[in-house]
């Protein structure tokens, strides 16, 4: 079997873009992370947002299930782990965050993922976790076959409650750079949605309906 980075991540599907950059900068600004923090990213994939990160001054490592992930990303720790099926490689109380995005809803068992970043997120830590949101995508949720667990914005606040996490905060999250710098433009977004098609090719329009949640919360 192919590895999955070779083929859905490869540059002809995915090409490298600064997205990456956008977003780290944008989460790094709304979420007080500050310059040393030590940030692990589960499934980081090509270790685009690692990079990102890291120039913005946090100490950052990996983990993905993919053999060819280090491969991507030389100068950073990236071990090969399975969350699913393997504990975390790191000790308890060692990150002051914990990072994924488009992870959680690959899981048959997001808990072990959850249990896992409490466990090795220090005490007032912080889990920052993006997911689809499935009732705006559940037309296109599974055109991925490796969707597993879908999530609304209940079931993610709900499983960071009761797996102990405190202030659990989660809200819509269109992944448009433009709509960050003006927010006002989110209405103009959700007034269009109901009319764009439901596989669109065109960027602004794809990114208007397809909405991501974002969590954060603390371990106390």
């Amino acid at each position: 079997m192919s590895d999955y980075l070779k083929i859905v991540y490869s540059e002809d599907n995915k090409p490298y873009t600064d997205y990456p950059m956008q977003l780290a900068k944008y989460l790094f600004d709304n979420f007080n992370m500050q310059q040393n923090m030590s940030m692990l990213e589960i499934g980081c994939g090509r270790g685009e947002m690692l990079q990102n990160f890291k120039k913005l001054g946090l100490k950052v490592e990996g983990t993905d299930l993919s053999p060819e992930a280090p491969n991507f990303s030389k100068d950073i720790n990236i071990t090969v782990s399975n969350i699913e099926e393997d504990s975390l490689p790191y000790e308890n109380n060692t990150f002051d965050i914990i990072y994924s995005k488009s992870v959680l809803e690959h899981l048959y068992y997001p808990e072990k993922y959850i249990k896992e970043a409490y466990r090795v997120l220090k005490p007032n830590g912080i889990i920052l976790t993006l997911v689809p949101d499935w009732e705006a995508n559940y037309k296109t949720y599974f055109d991925d076959y490796t969707h597993r667990t879908p999530f609304t914005k209940i079931s993610l606040h709900d499983i960071l409650k009761i797996h102990n996490f405190q202030n659990v905060q989660v809200y819509k999250f269109r992944q448009l750079p433009l709509l960050w710098k003006y927010p006002i433009l989110n209405y103009f977004s959700a007034i269009i949605t109901p009319f764009i098609p439901t596989r669109t090719n065109i960027k602004f329009l794809k990114w208007s309906k397809a909405i991501m949640l974002v969590s954060s919360a603390i371990k106390k």
